[in-house]
């Protein structure tokens, strides 16, 4: 097979100044050589750990026996022995007068929080908490938007050994109780409301709601975020306010903790029963965050991050730990895109000279879509435009160039809230394909596999870590013996971990995504990727977003339907059902064309921005809503409601 040509090269002068070259020089070998760099990586995990450990200069209490003690999966022990905590990492590298976090929002208002206030705010709340009766272990929990109070707060727990869980307040109060019940919290930090698209949002009732619903609640933080007044209802708990518990003058101690001591849970967006905990540890995620952030976004004191992201997806997580760099990072609260100014990230972006921006292939192509145009800002400080949450089509990379500027690195990643970081993106060592991730991470060892289990290339299989990465959950909430997490990842390869995704891993060793294996299409046998499909109806300028499913129907027949959202004033007639075969055709192939194209006033996705494809199947197939989706995991519930009337008038259809 022909290799295909880059997108993109590395430039000479970046590759030479980037981390990830000196990390390369650190331990001896050839930075410029990224494939060799990630095959040491992989096969000799204690050597690559060990010089992560030793070129971050991780401080331990007391130091490890050895790297890796099992290598196991699951159940691989990392550093037995050390002793660390996370927040001790966050801000050691902080002087008193640099600028830690820049709190922006929708309205472009901004306020600068230095490393000596962030500090001081972390010792405040660490001791409120402690007064309070947290520990080492409890759990603290946050109801809270994209704000500094959420980096205080959960900063502040794990000081003390605590265990940190947070959902947005776009979450009702019984979707975040469903979670947070789970846990059992002693403390709850809430927000009395949030921005979005031009609005604010009270909050404050479906906090004291929250609150009844979790009995083991000792005391609530209040945040005066948007200026609202107190609330004179009586709280199931003590209510302490921010401010108070904020500004109190006391020396921040933290409490050393096993390496694989509980740092937080993230919750799945399962859209079935209770969405399920999954625990990460101290360490784990301090050495895979270090690795990502520095390594390969490349981030170090002086840089800027700005990604969007609420707080309930992994990517906030991120966001938080840019501070274990040494870098700024940026906090935002509001839509992406409000009315009043849709370009306001790129602005943001440009006065506060980002050098990373973050987003979703959502917004690129909405960009694009409705002509913004973000190099109207002078973006010269952005070195680099991370985009996640799902496959980026090979047709926004020349859109970015254009409109970005060509000196940016566009690095698409793909990763999850399992491991709470990313398996495969770039580099600044990397060649960028359009439409592919350069390569799997450091660390990560990755493969596609086929229906045998054997590695394949050049061929779709599913995506598959054959060795242990050390931010893998060390365990899921509630589930004592470890089935749920076994069955999870592992019933298929034993020893192998399985995501989900269905990928291909190239000749020139670059990843393409090509969606959710359980959603995979398979018309007469032949495997097909939606995002492929999707790719191809989304450029239209006539599409909004389209979505493909196919259903296995109980007579032994597969229905294969496009569901497409039509931009305003667009009418699907016989002419653009035609047009958008015509281009499925030629951008896929004729086996990608549906056996229906149908217009829906939207399509549903999980709260981080991922389609719903298997619930929408299921509906499709007959399936109750209450056995196939969780309204409160999804972004416009009412969407749900529509397949499922889709659902039931096709089965009244005559045969």
């Amino acid at each position: 097979m022909t290799r295909p040509d880059p997108f993109t090269t590395p430039d000479a002068k970046a590759v030479a100044n980037s981390r990830i070259m000196d990390f390369a020089r650190h331990t001896g070998r050839d930075g410029t050589d990224y494939t060799a760099l990630h095959h040491w990586s992989v096969t000799d995990l204690e050597g690559f750990w060990r010089a992560v450990w030793d070129y971050f200069d991780i401080e331990s209490d007391t130091p490890y026996e050895q790297v890796l003690a099992e290598e196991r999966m699951p159940g691989a022990r990392w550093f037995p022995g050390a002793t660390l905590n996370y927040t001790h990492h966050a801000l050691r590298n902080l002087a008193d007068d640099d600028v830690a976090i820049i709190a922006l929002d929708e309205t472009g208002s901004c306020y600068e929080v230095t490393g000596g206030r962030l500090r001081a705010q972390v010792a405040s709340v660490a001791a409120t908490l402690r007064e309070l009766g947290v520990g080492q272990g409890d759990r603290v929990v946050g109801y809270l938007p994209n704000t500094p109070h959420a980096i205080v707060a959960f900063l502040a727990a794990a000081s003390l050994g605590a265990v940190w869980s947070v959902c947005g307040q776009d979450y009702a109060p019984q979707a975040a109780a469903d979670r947070f019940a789970q846990l059992e919290p002693t403390v709850l930090i809430a927000a009395d409301g949030y921005l979005f698209n031009g609005t604010t949002h009270d909050r404050r009732a479906a906090v004291g709601e929250l609150g009844a619903h979790l009995p083991t609640l000792k005391a609530t933080l209040l945040v005066d975020h948007v200026g609202l007044p107190r609330p004179s209802h009586a709280s199931p708990s003590v209510v302490v306010p921010w401010e108070d518990a904020s500004t109190r003058a006391e020396e921040l101690t933290c409490t050393p903790v096993p390496f694989d001591h509980p740092l937080w849970v993230v919750f799945s967006s399962g859209t079935t029963g209770l969405p399920k905990g999954i625990v990460h540890g101290h360490g784990g995620v301090l050495l895979e965050h270090l690795k990502t952030l520095g390594l390969h976004s490349d981030l170090g004191p002086g840089d800027r991050l700005l990604w969007y992201t609420t707080t309930h997806w992994m990517m906030w997580n991120l966001v938080a730990s840019t501070l274990l760099t040494g870098a700024t990072t940026c906090t935002y609260d509001g839509s992406p895109a409000p009315f009043a100014q849709l370009d306001v990230l790129w602005e943001l972006a440009a006065r506060h000279r980002a050098t990373v921006f973050g987003t979703s292939p959502q917004y690129l192509l909405g960009m694009a879509k409705y002509g913004i145009d973000p190099s109207a800002h002078d973006l010269s400080s952005i070195r680099v435009v991370g985009c996640t949450g799902s496959a980026l089509p090979a047709s926004a990379y020349p859109w970015v160039r254009e409109h970005v500027g060509d000196h940016v690195l566009l690095a698409s990643i793909s990763g999850g809230t399992d491991v709470v970081s990313g398996f495969a993106g770039s580099a600044p060592t990397t060649p960028v394909w359009a439409g592919e991730l350069s390569a799997p991470h450091l660390g990560v060892a990755l493969a596609a596999y086929d229906g045998e289990g054997l590695p394949v290339v050049d061929q779709v299989g599913e995506l598959v870590v054959t060795r242990p990465m050390p931010s893998m959950p060390l365990y899921f909430w509630n589930d004592p013996d470890g089935t749920r997490y076994r069955d999870a990842y592992f019933s298929s390869y034993p020893g192998v971990w399985r995501h989900g995704d269905w990928i291909t891993v190239t000749g020139h060793g670059s990843v393409i995504v090509h969606g959710r294996s359980d959603s995979t299409l398979n018309r007469n046998g032949v495997r097909l990727g939606s995002a492929d499909i999707h790719d191809v109806v989304e450029h239209l300028p006539e599409i909004t977003e389209a979505l493909v499913i196919g259903a296995e129907e109980p007579d032994g027949g597969y229905w294969m339907p496009l569901f497409v959202v039509l931009a305003a004033g667009v009418t699907l007639d016989d002419a653009l059902r035609e047009k958008i075969k015509e281009a499925i055709r030629a951008g896929a192939s004729p086996r990608h064309v549906p056996d229906e194209i149908i217009e829906v006033p939207g399509i549903p996705h999980t709260r981080t921005g991922k389609k719903l494809e298997v619930p929408v199947k299921r509906l499709l197939q007959g399936a109750p809503v209450e056995q196939v989706v969780d309204p409160a995991g999804v972004d416009v519930p009412d969407l749900i409601d529509h397949f499922a009337r889709l659902s039931a008038e096709r089965r009244r259809r005559p045969a």
